[in-house]
């Protein structure tokens, strides 16, 4: 059997990496993507060819409809077709909406809720076409049940769930499975705006009595793309220790 594709985007820290060192170890080609951090990404790729040879990064911002259309076009030259996108490029928002400028409100729509539609846009061409492939979508339990200072940023995610779904009945027939995972609170770097206080308190409220890790992300997305999973399409997952 030959070798799987995987593209995942953002992937050069927290959970992105963790899901692109997942599906590396385990034999697959992988395509790591990030917008400006090159350093990070030559370290990474450096990490990866240690066991793995089949890496490729590729620096290109993904809220741009024609940067896509290069990343696509460079991993298919390498690689051939992508057969699992996972879409986890994003940013953070907090705040008071009425505080927010057009700008950084636009700026989170097109990060987080655009970078999933013009990678998806790209991937299903070819997957239709092969009658295969597996989309993962990162998303939030605000875009769940909403947050207080993070309208925009919940909003964002709440798109993503449904873009989820929506296009999971649309891709059934072409054997292609859609998923988003709603995360919880995860320890990375986009949650060290709460104090070490904050993050405690949190995890007075999580059943479970923790914060998520990358790994825990890692090792749900990479199930949900495995043949063990090849009945679930369709399904917005909580992955919050219990929290909602």
């Amino acid at each position: 059997m030959s070798r799987k594709t995987v593209l995942v985007t953002g992937s050069t820290r927290g959970i992105g990496r963790a899901i692109a060192l997942k599906f590396a170890s385990n034999d697959y080609n992988i395509i790591i993507n990030c917008v400006k951090s090159e350093t990070l990404l030559h370290e990474l790729v450096s990490e990866i060819k240690n066991y793995n040879p089949n890496v490729l990064g590729i620096l290109a911002d993904v809220s741009i409809y024609e940067e896509v259309t290069k990343m696509f076009k460079k991993s298919e030259e390498v690689f051939g077709t992508v057969d699992i996108l996972v879409n986890n490029a994003g940013v953070s928002s907090y705040g008071l909406f009425n505080a927010q400028s057009i700008l950084e409100i636009n700026r989170t729509l097109n990060i987080n809720l655009g970078s999933v539609i013009n990678c998806t846009h790209h991937a299903v061409q070819k997957m239709v076409a092969n009658k295969s492939g597996v989309i993962v979508n990162i998303s939030s339990i605000w875009g769940n049940v909403g947050a207080s200072c993070e309208a925009v940023y919940s909003a964002s995610k709440g798109a993503i769930n449904s873009f989820s779904m929506a296009l999971a009945k649309e891709l059934a027939p072409c054997n292609i499975r859609v998923n988003a995972v709603a995360c919880g609170v995860i320890d990375t770097d986009m949650n060290n705006i709460f104090s070490e206080k904050e993050k405690a308190a949190l995890c007075d409220e999580i059943p479970l009595g923790r914060l998520g890790n990358a790994t825990d992300v890692a090792n749900l997305v990479y199930f949900l793309c495995s043949a063990d999973a090849s009945y679930l399409t369709g399904k917005v997952i909580t992955l919050d220790g219990g929290l909602l």
